[in-house]
């Protein structure tokens, strides 16, 4: 075992610790909540904390025989504030919903729970993470920049070492983009393979539940949690479980986001495929086909068309207490016809099934994560990077390891077909041991 303080052990070596009967619950939670005590007065992550609580729910999975216990069994989780907790207040970041207790937890929740995850609080977010406007968190490694949006207090306080893993959701680049702004890794799964039951819904055809936290090896806990199993083909029943990277086939593309890339973005995409071909894989560098040019506008009609749905219970009985951004979606201030979001629709859905046959040529897509490092100030950040992979519904993980301006971290995608989510984590694994030991960027948190 290693000797770290138990804050900042990952959620896989805390289980480790907790089957050798070397750390209790109780110890870890007290040790997680000495350092949210000390570090959450600059960072802000946290949106609702009960401390005697936390310590309670410990001291239960403390008592429970070892023969018994889930496979998360003690393992922090801190859950973004539009998603249902009992017994903590689900607010969303508005007047409307202070003090809100649902009386059930959602349904992602209910599973950590039942595996034994000790969920730790609620996270700050975006007002319904639906806004650019994020909330009072900041970036952990430099506090006059944003952690992005809007899953903003997920992805700090996993990036501090507050708790190990976190929940958060993305609708265009929620998850993703916080995790290259924090230098952590972020996954979203492949569309409607996490229950969304109980998470607060902007748009049902986007919306999907994702993961932060510091290892592959955490995301990979949580992809067996959540039964993220691959069909396997014939080829693949034989494969070792360990993805090699050595003859490996990788695609890099640029999409039509690329022109709002900036320099520190680039500089990590040019060496992350530098990094791939040295350790022995084939990196073609690929244009999408033009249709998939689209993809950004066809998002736009999505989202904003969602949102006129979904945010009028809020609108007809509480206009005044929302943001004029959330407002404008039930106004529909970019004047999007009905007609044009079928058509959007349609034509997302004809394109999933066209990527899903290109990324099957490889073992995954490289890409930016984001257009350059986290912005100053309390914007989201740019989200077009991740539009046209949360529209073709397909998983993606961001994976840090590099510096971009001011020494801030910067993250490169990763992104396989739908329903690959098992295969994409092992490669992730791989990539992830070089991009972190050669990226050039080193998580150092005091």
């Amino acid at each position: 075992m290693t000797d770290l303080e138990p804050f900042r052990l990952t959620g896989s070596e805390a289980l480790a610790r907790f089957r050798s009967g070397e750390l209790t619950v109780t110890a870890y939670a007290q040790s997680l909540l000495a350092r949210i005590d000390k570090r959450d007065s600059a960072v802000h992550a946290w949106a609702y904390l009960d401390p005697d609580y936390v310590l309670e729910q410990a001291a239960k999975l403390d008592a429970i025989p070892s023969e018994e216990r889930g496979p998360l069994h003690g393992v922090a989780v801190g859950v973004k504030d539009i998603i249902y907790t009992k017994d903590m207040p689900t607010q969303h970041n508005s007047p409307i919903y202070e003090g809100d207790f649902p009386a059930l937890d959602a349904g992602c929740v209910r599973i950590l729970r039942n595996a034994g995850a000790l969920i730790f609080g609620k996270t700050h977010t975006a007002q319904f993470g639906a806004t650019s406007v994020c909330p009072p968190t900041r970036n952990p490694h430099n506090q006059k920049h944003s952690p992005g949006g809007s899953s903003s207090g997920s992805a700090a306080a996993v990036a501090d070492l507050h708790v190990p893993i976190s929940l958060g959701t993305q609708t265009g680049g929620s998850t993703i983009r916080p995790g290259s702004y924090n230098g952590i890794y972020a996954f979203k799964p492949t569309w409607n393979t996490v229950s969304r039951d109980g998470a607060k819904v902007f748009s049902l055809i986007l919306d999907t539940i994702g993961f932060y936290s510091r290892s592959v090896a955490d995301l990979q806990l949580l992809a067996t949690v959540f039964q993220l199993e691959d069909d396997k083909t014939p080829e693949e029943e034989g494969e070792e479980p360990d993805f090699r990277l050595t003859g490996a086939k990788f695609a890099a593309v640029k999409t039509a986001a690329w022109p709002t890339i900036c320099k520190s973005s680039i500089a990590a995409f040019e060496k992350g495929i530098a990094l791939l071909r040295a350790h022995g894989a084939t990196v073609e560098l690929v244009d999408l086909p033009t249709e998939f040019d689209s993809v950004l506008k066809l998002h736009d009609i999505e989202m904003y068309s969602s949102g006129r749905v979904s945010f009028l219970p809020e609108y007809v009985s509480a206009r005044e207490k929302l943001l004029p951004s959330i407002a404008g979606f039930v106004e529909n201030s970019n004047k999007y016809t009905k007609r044009e979001a079928a058509m959007a629709l349609d034509e997302m859905a004809a394109l999933r099934p066209k990527f899903d046959r290109f990324a099957s040529k490889y073992a995954a897509v490289l890409t930016p994560t984001a257009s350059d490092v986290a912005p100053e100030g309390a914007t989201g950040g740019n989200y077009a990077f991740s539009v046209t992979w949360t529209s073709l519904h397909v998983p993606v993980v961001n994976i840090p390891g590099f510096k971009g301006g001011e020494g801030l971290p910067i993250g490169l995608s990763l992104i396989a077909s739908r329903y690959r989510d098992e295969h994409l984590l092992r490669v992730c694994r791989a990539v992830g041991e070089v991009f972190e030991a050669e990226g050039g960027w080193t998580r150092n948190m005091p």
